[in-house]
């Protein structure tokens, strides 16, 4: 069975497909309120449920349907890098959980719950991105993720114009690990705030420049490769990933980071 949920964007609206859709066979229809006269369609066998706001029932939807399921949550936001750490964790951690995650960049107020939709009782891991551009977008993917570990990649410029300052954006992805079990970070990106002040029951962090869980002491490129060494609980250890560029020694810190905080 298909539900069809009309929902309206700036540059579109799902209520202009219902003919067309009925003529195709879809029969349930979930639409806004003064959008459209039901009674035009009376002659169609199809039913519509009628909501002030679709998108918003799509997300109370998929926050009940996450409701069902206990499973472990990763749940990734930040600036940038949410897309690659998570297709990272899942090749990495693949051989140990059946994995549900984001299809592609689906993190947005329609893509997350689209993604959190797929878990089904075969699942032992979610690993779900959450982008916003704007303030109080945060609460609702919250709600419908509700990660039990919680990744922030970093905050930077990208989507700076939808806040008033880079601290409201930090406070605002922060909301997203409120219940965390865990909280993976990098001090270099929360701004001062005190560690007894972050999200997460259990904190684990790592950075290039100040002492952490992980602290990064060099990064040797040779060949198109990084050899990243760093201390952990006062040993030195090392990782080899096969990119130079910044953005992915990051991102490979963040996994590997990720990894030792869960007990690999």
């Amino acid at each position: 069975a298909t539900l069809f949920i009309a929902l309206k964007s700036a540059r579109n609206n799902g209520h202009a497909f219902i003919s067309d859709l009925i003529a195709r066979g879809v029969k349930a229809f979930l639409v806004q309120e003064n959008e459209i006269n039901i009674l035009d369609y009376k002659k169609h066998d199809v039913s519509f449920i009628v909501s002030k706001s679709p998108l918003l029932a799509l997300q109370e939807l998929a926050a009940h349907h996450r409701k069902q399921f206990s499973i472990a949550v990763i749940g990734v936001t930040g600036s940038n890098g949410k897309t690659i750490v998570k297709e990272w964790l899942f090749q990495l951690l693949r051989n140990d959980y059946n994995i549900v995650r984001s299809p592609k960049s689906y993190n947005s107020q329609v893509g997350v719950p689209l993604s959190v939709w797929q878990i089904n009782d075969e699942h032992s891991l979610g690993i779900f991105e959450a982008g916003i551009s704007r303030n109080q977008e945060m609460q609702q993917l919250a709600a419908i993720i509700k990660p039990s570990i919680g990744i922030l990649t970093n905050i930077g410029e990208a989507h700076a114009e939808g806040f008033e300052s880079k601290q409201q954006k930090l406070l605002e992805k922060l909301k997203l690990f409120k219940y965390c079990e865990l909280f993976i970070y990098s001090p270099d990106y929360t701004n001062g705030i005190n560690e007894i002040d972050l999200p997460g029951k259990r904190k684990f962090s790592w950075s290039f420049t100040v002492p952490a869980d992980l602290k990064v002491t060099n990064v040797v490129h040779v060949e198109g490769k990084s050899l990243i060494t760093a201390i952990y609980k006062e040993q030195e250890i090392n990782c080899s990933i096969p990119f130079s560029d910044k953005a992915a020694i990051e991102n490979g810190i963040i996994c590997w980071a990720t990894l030792l905080a869960l007990g690999y």
